[in-house]
């Protein structure tokens, strides 16, 4: 199973110290896309799980990906989102 470390992430002024990760797959041109967007958001890119990895994972979010996800309180973004909805969801 993977975990994430709470990392604290600073960006004008927002202190996420929850955590963020970014449920995607390898070669998905829309997951790269939406780390560039959570990476212009936050200032730095989120840890990413490859959800081919695991069965329950692929079933849960195979046709949703990429999907942002805040780690303490398991609210999700869905793609396509944007640089607003990033700076809402970690607010």
């Amino acid at each position: 199973m993977w975990r994430v470390s709470n990392r604290k992430i600073c960006r004008r002024g927002l202190v996420n110290m929850k955590g963020l990760v970014l449920y995607s797959t390898s070669g998905c041109h829309l997951c790269e896309e939406a780390q560039r967007v959570v990476h212009t958001a936050m200032g730095a890119p989120v840890p990413e799980v490859d959800i081919a990895a695991d069965d329950r994972l692929m079933a849960h979010y195979g046709v949703r990906i990429p999907v942002l996800q805040r780690t303490d309180t398991g609210a999700e973004l869905d793609w396509p989102f944007g640089l607003e909805e990033v700076l809402l969801l970690v607010k």
